[in-house]
């Protein structure tokens, strides 16, 4: 039986918020439905790629998407067209593409939008000039999507028989791993070398000041013992310090453009604590909407998957206009900034900016969570502050000679602050020195000698992984974040602080891959495939092509590896002093799919397995251990391995560590500003101490 139709218009986003927040701005006449991100994909269960006919993928609807896209075609016969409003992006075009292919036997009249701010404005200008699907944009999704089956397809099982059944391998996050292994060598083959400093501490019509130590005879590299810096304190015994010159340079420092992806997550991480999935994460409620006191769903910046700097016309007026109402006129620039945008950009959106720059953070404070305001925070100032003048300062420089001594005293001061006032809370003042003129002798108040060693290089983290695959070709905005995701959530990766530090796991994954899959972990190449998926997204090549280019030779090293790899299952196993309370056999330390647990020996006759215990229960008198659990909801708590004859519970998590004091587990906690501190549960102890993370 026929359905009547309406004459509503369906509009398909991929989000319920986003579709609540687009509700708002339109009539009536619209429906708008949620997706649910993907609906039809790659089934998990088999490669789904016919290698004979041109690499041809076999799409299905995903498991338990069946009621929501029937619910989806339901409405779809009932409207008079169909709007596709998934994301401006190569996956939002790709959902969009399959809504199409499946609605299409209900409603032959859809079309594609595309806005990339959820405003009242962007939302009506999309609907009024639709377009068809950009099949290049697809394609290029496609091709991604194929090219990373076929690879995770063919590696994992390798990974599972020579190695331990359940682990896999990825394309991106095979380099990304490779990349914290090779640091972590680095930092292991490091040997430190000694090296010292002298400062002279000096006055100057009473103003004190610090000069640093920049040669003796001529030799910068002359500090490199303790006794080379007592030569030098015994050659300055008597010597005066006589200024040699002067130079003043007065350095004009711009803003910084609008936050493009890789960006945003670098500054929420060094200077938010985010990681970069967090950092999306609280991105995407921005932009799908927030409850504003008074308006209701609100997007509050534009889409967040960017690597363009450029903003549209009428926000740079909207700025500027608002720059020049509630800031003096030496902050406005006669003539806009302009940016440009890093090789190979693909700028297909603007860069990510407030959708409306009225909306001061603080007068939002109240309606956002307090993660949504810092990062809308940082959003904000970093927009306002792009489109203002430069901070001058004015950097004196002067030289001193003592002997055969030659220091070095920097200071600088700030002339005009520049678009530096949006940061108020931020010192721009530098250090300053008094006013010397060559010729002038100031007087020497102390010298002070430091022992210095060099150090290895840093591990890595969310923010300098990041500026590394970025600044490498690695990935694209929306890789990021999931890269780094994946390889935590395999295990191959832990968080120590802020530094991502590759496990035991981890390593033999890469030292697999790195032998007998170089060409798969090398940078070069990843960018390389990076480029070419841009390629045809450009329409300037043929996605099959590209994808036949790369597998058959890469077929033959899979062949090569299934027969040389040695099998080392078992590896991965650690012998305890643990005992199985049912059999009496030693127990294992295994590493399972959420991390490390204890299991019998005497497995599959005896499968006794239990959480690994981190550290004594603190109740006095207990005996129990502190063990790791996790609720219904999957949220983790600790608690003693006694319950219930022992209670104790706790959210905190238990270092690595147990306290010099009582032997209980010790347990910590991050402190604002960074850093951690250790602290004893059991009850009247009190042992406490804070520690700094690098």
């Amino acid at each position: 039986m026929a359905h009547k139709q309406n004459n509503k218009t369906l509009i398909i986003v991929e989000s319920p918020t986003k579709a609540r927040t687009i509700t708002k701005y339109l009539g009536s006449k619209y429906i708008v439905l949620s997706s649910m991100g993907h609906i039809i994909d790659l089934p998990k269960s088999r490669l789904a790629i016919d290698i004979d006919h041109d690499f041809q993928p076999e799409y299905i609807t995903m498991r338990g998407r069946a009621k929501l896209l029937n619910e989806l075609k339901k409405n779809a016969s009932l409207a008079s067209r169909v709007l596709l409003a998934t994301d401006p992006d190569r996956e939002g075009e790709a959902i969009s593409w399959h809504l199409k292919k499946a609605l299409s036997e209900k409603n032959s009249n859809i079309q594609r939008v595309e806005f990339h701010e959820i405003t009242d404005s962007a939302i009506n200008e999309a609907i009024e000039h639709p377009r068809d699907i950009n099949l290049n944009l697809v394609n290029a999704q496609q091709a991604r999507r194929i090219l990373d089956r076929l690879v995770g397809y063919h590696l994992s099982p390798i990974l599972w028989k020579k190695v331990k059944k359940g682990l896999s391998a990825g394309r991106v996050q095979s380099v990304a791993l490779y990349i914290i292994c090779e640091r972590e060598k680095e930092i292991e083959s490091f040997v430190p070398s000694e090296y010292w400093t002298l400062d002279a501490l000096l006055s100057h019509h009473n103003i004190k000041f610090r000069a640093s130590f920049v040669s003796f005879k001529g030799d910068k590299d002359y500090l490199k013992k303790k006794e080379h810096a007592d030569e030098v304190i015994a050659h300055l015994d008597g010597k005066t310090f006589k200024v040699v010159s002067v130079s003043k340079k007065e350095r004009k420092r711009r803003p910084q453009p609008p936050y493009i992806t890789s960006k945003l997550q670098q500054d929420a991480a060094n200077r938010l604590g985010f990681t970069s999935a967090k950092t999306m994460m609280v991105a995407q409620q921005l932009y799908e909407g927030v409850d504003i006191t008074g308006e209701g769903p609100v997007g509050l910046i534009t889409y967040m998957r960017t690597d363009s700097t450029r903003i549209s016309p009428i926000s740079l007026e909207a700025l500027r206009k608002y720059i020049s109402a509630h800031y003096p006129p030496e902050y406005f620039p006669e003539t806009p900034n302009i940016y440009t945008n890093k090789k190979g950009a693909q700028d297909a959106h603007e860069a990510i900016r407030p959708t409306n720059v009225a909306r001061d953070p603080e007068l939002l404070k109240k309606d956002l969570t307090p993660d949504q305001y810092k990062l809308y925070r940082l959003i904000w100032k970093r927009f306002v502050s792009s489109q203002m003048t430069g901070e001058v300062s004015l950097a004196t420089t002067s030289l001193l000679h003592a002997g055969d001594c030659e220091f070095r005293a920097s200071g600088s001061i700030v002339l005009f602050d520049g678009f530096t006032i949006v940061e108020k809370e931020e010192k721009t003042g530098r250090d300053t020195l008094p006013e010397l003129k060559e010729g002038d002798s100031p007087k020497l108040l102390d010298l002070v000698p430091e022992q210095h060693f060099t150090s290895p290089p840093p591990r890595y983290n969310d923010a300098s992984l990041v500026k590394f695959l970025e600044e490498s070709g690695i990935g694209r905005p929306s890789t990021y974040a999931p890269t780094i995701n994946t390889l935590i959530k395999r295990f191959y990766v832990v968080r120590h602080g802020k530094q991502l530090v590759p496990t035991m796991l981890g390593r033999i994954v890469n030292d697999i891959l790195a032998k007998f899959f170089p060409v798969l972990i090398s940078i070069g190449f990843t960018s390389s495939m990076e480029e070419k998926l841009d390629l045809i997204e450009d329409a300037k090549s043929e996605w099959v092509g590209m994808i036949r280019d790369f597998y058959f030779p890469f077929i033959e090293t899979v062949k090569h590896a299934e027969e040389h790899i040695e099998e080392i299952k078992g590896v991965l196993d650690e012998d305890t002093d643990f005992t199985c309370e049912k059999c009496g056999k030693p127990m294992k330390k295994k590493l399972g799919k959420y991390g490390f647990f204890l299991a019998c020996s005497g497995f599959p006759e005896c499968k006794n397995a239990r959480p690994i215990p981190l550290g004594q229960c603190p109740v006095a008198n207990c005996g129990g251990n502190v063990v790791k659990r996790s609720s219904k909801k999957g949220r983790p708590f600790y608690s003693c391995t006694r319950y219930p004859d022992c209670t104790f519970i706790t959210r905190d998590v238990p270092a690595e560590k147990s306290c010099p004091q009582c032997g209980s587990a010790l347990f910590v906690k991050k402190k604002k500003g960074g850093g951690e501190t250790l602290f004893c549960l059991r009850e009247g102890c009190g042992y406490r101490i804070d520690i700094l993370n690098e």
